[in-house]
């Protein structure tokens, strides 16, 4: 080999790694643009269904239907703001959740009431809950650094939803354009798997995402029936924070179950903890989890079973192992990418016995 081919694979080496390298730097200088088509696609795979009844059952022509369909969005969300911000907001300000400081003094109180409840019961408390510097130690940040952001990201969204409205009107307006375009691009002997593909995926996960936010609208609406039932203040917000961290699969119930518990506390701060407090919140605690059992029962199999035609079992398995690869963000897309991965599977190996039982009912 000469020093020549030496150094000619040596700059090839060097050129792809600088290629790769700026191909990287410019994703995320574009992350957010990225982040919009993301959520445009999302909103097309749930318009699109809404699309096909206008075509197909109402008689509207592709464009008019189209522009019905993002209006129907556009609606939906605005109604969402005028509704939810407002009292989120004002709630959230009652709550003190708006205020690091704030809540942990609340939790510092509640604290000292749950000691002195122990220790009336002859508990040792210190041995339950070691001093008050270990909770306020304590990075209690995540709470209101939770509702902050959903806040600002809402009051910032302006450009940002007139973008994804945009991107989605011609995602759903010129879907067969880009059919026809990528029919171009896709060679000839993989055309029919491929654009069978992407027929099977578009409607899987159509369905799949119009479920997830049915359950979630669900979820909330039980949620805030525990919470009015037991005389929970600023309801709404909680119910509303409780019911987002249902996106998480698994992990975020148990997760809303414990913020539900101690913001239920925090509103009874003042009152008598053995009379008051514990059994309104074991009463929130006990309903939360009837509200789990109501979801895990017949929401979350309809929608992570029924939709991506894939057994609970196999579900379970897929969100734990993306759990554990990748973490919470892998919880969430691990669904969704599954079923890509069958359907994929399902068009270009259908003769693999594995893919064959895991893509049977697909």
């Amino acid at each position: 080999m000469t020093s020549k081919i030496i150094a000619h694979g040596i700059l090839r080496a060097l050129g792809i790694t600088v290629a790769i390298a700026v191909a990287l730097y410019l994703l995320y200088e574009v992350q957010t643009v990225i982040l919009y088509l993301i959520v445009a696609l999302i909103l097309t795979l749930i318009g699109n269904p809404i699309l096909d009844f206008l075509k197909n059952r109402l008689r509207f022509k592709h464009t008019l239907a189209t522009v019905f369909t993002v209006l129907f969005f556009v609606l939906i969300i605005v109604g969402f703001m005028l509704l939810f911000i407002p009292l989120l907001i004002n709630q959230g300000q009652n709550l003190s959740l708006l205020n690091t400081r704030q809540i942990e003094s609340n939790i510092l109180a509640l604290m000292d009431q749950v000691t002195k409840f122990l220790e009336s019961h002859h508990i040792d408390a210190k041995a339950i809950i070691k001093d008050q510097k270990t909770i306020s130690g304590f990075n209690i940040d995540f709470i209101p650094d939770f509702l902050n952001t959903l806040v600002s990201t809402i009051s910032s969204f302006g450009i940002g939803l007139a973008s994804v409205l945009f991107i989605t009107f011609f995602f759903l307006k010129d879907r067969r354009l880009f059919i026809n375009g990528a029919k171009k691009l896709i060679p000839d002997s993989h055309e029919d798997q491929i654009l069978n593909s992407l027929d099977k995926i578009n409607h899987l996960l159509s369905r799949y995402f119009i479920g997830l936010l049915i359950q979630l609208f669900i979820v909330f609406v039980l949620y805030l029936i525990v919470l009015l039932i037991f005389g929970v203040d600023n309801a709404i917000v909680i119910a509303f924070l409780c019911g987002v961290l249902n996106i998480v699969p698994y992990i975020g119930p148990i997760i809303a179950t414990v913020l539900a518990a101690i913001l239920t506390m925090i509103n009874h701060l003042g009152s008598d903890f053995q009379t008051e407090t514990l059994p309104t919140t074991i009463y929130v605690l006990i309903g939360f989890c009837l509200v789990q059992i109501i979801d895990n029962n017949l929401s979350q199999p309809l929608i992570f079973s029924k939709s991506v035609s894939s057994h609970p079992l196999e579900i379970f398995l897929v969100i734990l192992i993306a759990g554990f690869l990748f973490g919470i963000l892998g919880m969430i897309i691990a669904v969704p990418f599954y079923t890509i991965l069958k359907v994929i599977g399902k068009e270009f190996f259908p003769e693999n016995i594995v893919i064959q039982l895991l893509t049977k009912n697909i």
